[in-house]
């Protein structure tokens, strides 16, 4: 297990016993949303464990009794829902400008970070500056997600009128997009990024991407959890 998964699983651990939700009996089932976001989670639906997600739920299983945790297979849209319903009880790697605010919840920070990267073909004299100006440019980006530079409107319908934005389920889809010239900005995590170079280095000559804005990740814990006792 890496030692930056133990850090955060602990950072959390330590957390949650602050904000007075560890049990004082039983151990209790905590469900951990699971929607597809890669490199943090892969095809939950699927049941392979892959990302760093079920590798964070391995560890904090390890560390402690009093809690265990288990992933439940949800989706982008689908996440709100769910942890609203009760049918989960915590989202992690989440930020509040996404879709949370108007949904009651407790943030634990973690003090974790990500950064949104706009990704283009790299070209002679093209800098920064081709990003300052989204004006006229088609975007590739992935439905569903919420970006700072669309001030967090996930609607489809206008990031495809306001941005010439195609939308898709798939960071590779859109990367490749931009590779074949069919769209010229791709925005994707900087964790996804590191990871899609590390697979595909041919790549690394024919891309070029600079930070559109950072995020901090953190677990959402429900205020109110449908059949949840540690509240």
């Amino acid at each position: 297990m890496s030692s930056p998964i133990r850090t955060a699983s602990r950072l959390l651990l330590a957390a949650l016993a602050v904000c007075c939700v560890l049990p004082s009996q039983a151990a209790q089932q905590v469900r951990v949303g699971a929607a597809h976001f890669p490199p943090y989670t892969v095809r939950p639906e699927s049941g392979a464990d892959t990302g760093l997600l079920p590798q964070l739920v391995e560890a904090l299983n390890q560390l402690q009794t009093d809690y265990q945790f288990v992933l439940v297979p949800t989706s982008i849209p689908r996440r709100f829902n769910d942890f609203k319903e009760g049918r989960v009880d915590m989202a992690i790697f989440e930020n509040p400008d996404w879709g949370w605010k108007d949904i009651a919840h407790t943030l634990v920070d973690m003090g974790l970070e990500d950064a949104e990267i706009f990704v283009a073909q790299k070209q002679p004299g093209r800098d920064e500056n081709y990003f300052k100006d989204l004006t006229g440019k088609r975007l590739a980006l992935y439905s569903g997600y919420h970006y700072e530079f669309a001030s967090f409107n996930a609607d489809p319908k206008y990031l495809a009128e306001t941005y010439k934005a195609t939308l898709t389920y798939s960071h590779d889809s859109n990367l490749l997009m931009v590779l074949r010239g069919r769209a010229d900005i791709a925005l994707v995590t900087r964790s996804y990024l590191s990871d899609y170079l590390l697979r595909k280095r041919e790549s690394r000559r024919a891309i070029a991407g600079v930070a559109a804005h950072r995020s901090g990740l953190s677990p959402l814990r429900a205020d109110s959890p449908a059949g949840a006792d540690y509240r």
